[in-house]
């Protein structure tokens, strides 16, 4: 993780705690778990304690995933907290939990995108998921996806939903995935004998963490090292809402802001101003809810069900999307898309041309360094204006080049004829990729 929010929502909803310059990072982290646990509102790093605690109070979890050693992450604040009154008043109805690393971490339960900078899960003591909140689609600007109000919204839902558990349980069966492979992140081929399940505060605390962007690297390597074609779900994971036309309010759970024209939420009827209640029969308290269960959708044409709140009026929908529709998403954002780019492009990162280049993808950055300098000794340059990759003329988006290269050229790793465009005059170079 390790990624800020946009200032004014980190200043309230997760304060950011000033340390002296002149700490290391392992004494940020030793301090931290000493602060924390000194204040005593959050259980630290110990999710069976929270479940104990949660059977015993009739209390739901309230977990959310920080991944503290990353220097750019902030911190939960007591303090900052309550400035939001919603939040505030529902603070001490969780049992609240706050998870450091993923070592150990259940992914039968924990599955979410790991990519994120946190991520919030609202759970029962068994570990039944209420929903979920923590969503991003840019680099950097978090307004469009998430907000305090946003967050005091999701935990009102949340305990909308706990008050009726278990009667709806079956309900929320679906917010919880299949059995995965590796049932927590020390057990990934990658990370297995380089880490254990627990953090070792007797030696290099910070080297001994699992960030959560390292299971899904540790995820995709596995298909790198098969040579397999990718899955959708695994090249765009967590797909946002925007693929499939919706611009949904980071502050009221999945309320319409905007429907994208010709897309499947404008064919679907959708209009500003609607409010999604249900989706597969699972009820939504945020927007990464939405994301989850596009997660779990085909990626072939199919069709999703649910409700809609539209004028006071409850109605029914029904959502079809294409074949190929998780490609509308955009994955250049993601941090997890430089080892793509390594893989698939050599170590090249492209940008959109100027608009007097005919919508071409322009070089941005040629990687240096062993294993992203493949490009480099292709003879790739910064500036070079792409006319042809593989024989394909129509790229728009480094994503769309990607995904050509990790799921649909048969030609495996053989070399790339790439046609570029540099000082006016036209070249074609070969790229081979994994020597």
């Amino acid at each position: 993780m390790g990624y800020r929010l946009i200032a004014l929502t980190l200043t309230v909803l997760l304060g950011h705690s000033a340390s002296s310059p002149a700490q290391s990072r392992d004494q940020k982290v030793r301090q931290d778990k000493l602060k924390i646990e000194a204040e005593g509102l959050w259980i630290y790093n110990d999710f069976p304690k929270a479940q104990a605690q949660a059977k015993s109070t009739g209390k739901p979890i309230m977990a959310v995933l920080r991944c503290l050693p990353c220097e750019e992450c902030v911190k939960l604040d007591d303090e900052v907290i309550r400035q939001e009154p919603t939040i505030q008043k529902h603070l001490n109805s969780f049992v609240r939990l706050r998870l450091v690393s993923t070592n150990g971490l259940d992914l039968s339960i924990f599955q979410f995108d790991t990519d994120q900078s946190f991520a919030i899960f609202f759970l029962e003591a068994d570990g039944s998921i209420l929903g979920r909140f923590g969503t991003r689609s840019h680099s950097t600007d978090w307004r469009g996806d998430v907000s305090v109000e946003g967050l005091a919204k999701a935990m009102t839902l949340a305990l909308k939903i706990h008050a009726s558990y278990p009667a709806n349980k079956a309900d929320l069966a679906g917010k919880t995935g299949p059995k995965p492979a590796y049932p927590t992140p020390e057990k990934l081929p990658t990370l297995s004998g380089k880490f254990t399940n627990s953090l070792d505060y007797d030696g290099n605390v910070v080297k001994s963490c699992i960030h959560c962007h390292q299971i899904g690297d540790a995820l995709r390597e596995i298909a790198l090292v098969k040579k397999a074609p990718f899955d959708d779900s695994l090249l765009f994971p967590y797909p946002h809402p925007k693929a499939i036309g919706f611009s949904l309010d980071p502050n009221n759970s999945a309320s319409v802001l905007a429907v994208a024209p010709n897309s499947p939420a404008s064919n679907a009827g959708f209009k500003p101003g609607d409010y999604i209640t249900e989706m597969q029969g699972q009820p939504l308290i945020s927007i990464a809810d939405m994301q989850w269960i596009l997660q779990n959708t085909q990626p072939a044409e199919t069709t999703l069900h649910g409700k809609r709140i539209r004028l006071g009026n409850l109605e029914d929908f029904s959502l079809k999307l294409p074949s190929n529709w998780r490609h509308q998403d955009d994955i250049s954002w993601r941090a997890s898309t430089w080892g793509l780019r390594r893989a698939a492009l050599g170590g090249l990162f492209f940008k959109p041309a100027s608009s007097d280049q005919k919508n071409n993808l322009v070089v941005e950055h040629v990687g240096a360094y062993a294993p992203h300098d493949l490009a480099k000794r292709a003879g790739f340059q910064k500036g070079d204006i792409l006319l042809s990759w593989d024989h394909v003329k129509d790229f728009k988006r480094e994503t769309d080049i990607i995904a050509h290269m990790l799921q649909m050229r048969a030609e495996g790793h053989k070399p790339v004829p790439v046609t570029i465009l540099r000082d006016g005059k036209e070249m074609e170079l070969k790229l081979t990729l994994n020597p």
